[in-house]
């Protein structure tokens, strides 16, 4: 599957930075419940492949589950033995990207300039992650979707809300990483809840 499948519903990838494993399955499942279909969980995060494999195991199949802040082989294996399936990077390793696509997983790596960008697509990337957001604007991304193929998904990550989302997309994003205005360490599940229904719903007002 292509990640445009998992995004028909809602182009929104959840970032699940310092998650803890006796609570994954618990906000995974709030999240799927809100619309998400793709959750990542950065590798930096304390025990990030137990996480993943309980995401994996406990959430529906047409779930998108995987990892970001991937740095090498090593872990992409981990995560792929495990049932992950989506590799986040926040840098465009085009080494990693074929590696990735050689296992059949999705890479969406990090980029901040054209030139990454293309490189990134020439060795299979699925998805350019725009990160930090904040180094590329709406602006910015208006130019480069001038350029870009058309085909490309572009996703902003970085400190975009709710009331931030229409700008990028009326640039050309294709929708968006969520990390701490989404889900910080120590929230709980109604936090996540509410904050994930905020993005939803701005979403569905956005796209309608």
């Amino acid at each position: 599957m292509h990640l445009s499948d998992y995004f028909n519903e809602l182009p929104l990838i959840a970032i699940l930075r310092g998650i803890q494993n006796h609570e994954c399955v618990e906000i995974g499942r709030v999240l799927v419940h809100a619309g998400f279909r793709c959750i990542e969980v950065p590798m930096s995060s304390p025990n990030a492949l137990e996480s993943i494999s309980l995401l994996v195991q406990h959430l529906p199949k047409n779930c998108l589950i995987g990892a970001g802040t991937v740095m090498n082989e090593q872990q992409l294996d981990q995560i792929h033995q495990l049932g992950g399936r989506l590799i986040v990077m926040p840098h465009a390793d085009v080494k990693l990207i074929h590696a990735a696509k050689q296992r059949g997983m999705i890479c969406t790596p990090g980029v901040a300039t054209l030139t990454e960008a293309f490189a990134a697509l020439a060795h299979g990337a699925d998805a350019l992650k725009l990160f930090p957001a904040e180094s590329v604007s709406p602006s910015v991304l208006k130019a480069w979707r001038t350029v870009l193929p058309a085909s490309t998904l572009c996703l902003p990550v970085g400190g975009v809300r709710p009331d931030g989302m229409s700008a990028y997309l009326n640039a050309g994003a294709n929708g968006f990483g969520l990390g701490s205005n989404l889900y910080q360490a120590g929230d709980t599940v109604a936090q996540v809840k509410n904050r994930a229904d905020a993005y939803v719903s701005a979403w569905k007002l956005m796209s309608s």
